[in-house]
């Protein structure tokens, strides 16, 4: 399934969900509120699961008895079978821990603790946030408190895609100012009437309702809070480029607990191993390689020619 293949690399989900029910399973569009959109949540995760758990079972009697008779490690042999899906040692360890199995004897391990192991791995390498779209519908709002209550262990942030659309339009035009995330635009254009009762609605019924869009939200919890990443700057580095001539970006992710040397390898491998030193620009304070960076960490590299 070309789909599933496509989701390999991903580090983190975002099903986007009409959780205004105006759309079925088939994509078809229907009567508001007259299809249920926690289907589409249940039905990505039950693929997701039985995806993992095929790649997973798929030969398994042999490759477990083959670790067992050779006295292989299967935490190691697992993660490397697995590993075009990110899954990790660790991850492996942590799943045979949480199932109570022996890892002595995979060859005993039943079908359903297969899949019960499934279900743990892709949760941890592709985890999940809920956009739940179309939030500004009549009875939208309803639908995702109940969903809410429904799927307690899921993200779930509601959004209008076509709201921050319409504001980003809007903007391009030079019709108003407007940043994406933020809960407030400012008129700088002239509005005809259409455009300015369609600018009045998402002020009223998104942007104060739920303090923004939730187009951008969504984007940020998914970096920040279910990948654990900060954002970090690099300071005194005008245009820096790569091999290619390429212009590194302004503002770099990392994993939460990076170090300045990290950071110094993540802008450009010179750096990193011809680091001397880092500055904090915010406190002009010289910090070393083994500092703990902060999001929105503000940070300069001294290194060797």
């Amino acid at each position: 399934n070309q789909f599933l293949d496509d989701l390999r690399q991903a580090d983190a989900l975002i099903n986007v969900v009409d959780i205004a029910g105006t759309t079925n399973e088939k994509g078809e569009p229907v009567e508001p509120l007259s299809y249920d959109p926690a289907n589409d949540i249940r039905f990505l995760e039950v693929e997701l699961d039985m995806w993992y758990a095929g790649i997973i079972k798929k030969g398994w009697d042999k490759f477990a008895r083959q670790v067992q008779q050779e006295h292989s490690n299967i935490i190691k042999a697992l993660a490397k079978q697995l590993s075009g899906l990110k899954v990790t040692e660790e991850m492996v360890e942590d799943a045979i821990k949480q199932l109570g199995l022996n890892p002595e004897t995979p060859a005993s391990w039943s079908e359903e603790k297969l899949n019960e192991m499934a279900v743990l791995l892709r949760k941890k390498t592709k985890p999940m946030i809920v956009a739940a779209n179309k939030i500004d519908v009549k009875g939208a709002y309803e639908n995702y408190e109940r969903i809410k209550k429904e799927f307690p262990e899921l993200m779930i942030c509601p959004c209008s895609a076509e709201s921050e659309l319409a504001l980003k339009e809007a903007a391009r035009h030079g019709l108003i100012k407007y940043i994406p995330g933020e809960n407030s635009f400012s008129i700088t254009g002239n509005l005809n009437d259409n455009q300015r009762r369609a600018l009045e609605f998402i002020n009223e019924n998104v942007l104060k309702k739920y303090n923004s869009t939730g187009v951008q939200e969504c984007i940020n919890r998914a970096v920040f809070d279910l990948l654990k990443c900060i954002a970090v700057f690099p300071g005194g580095l005008n245009k820096l480029a790569d091999q290619y001539g390429n212009i590194l970006p302004d503002c770099f992710l990392l994993p939460e607990k990076s170090t300045a040397l990290d950071f110094a390898f993540k802008i450009h491998s010179d750096l990193g191993n011809n680091f001397i030193r880092a500055i904090d620009v915010k406190t002009k304070r010289t910090v070393g390689k083994d500092y703990l960076l902060k999001n929105l960490d503000v940070i300069e590299i001294i290194s060797s020619k």
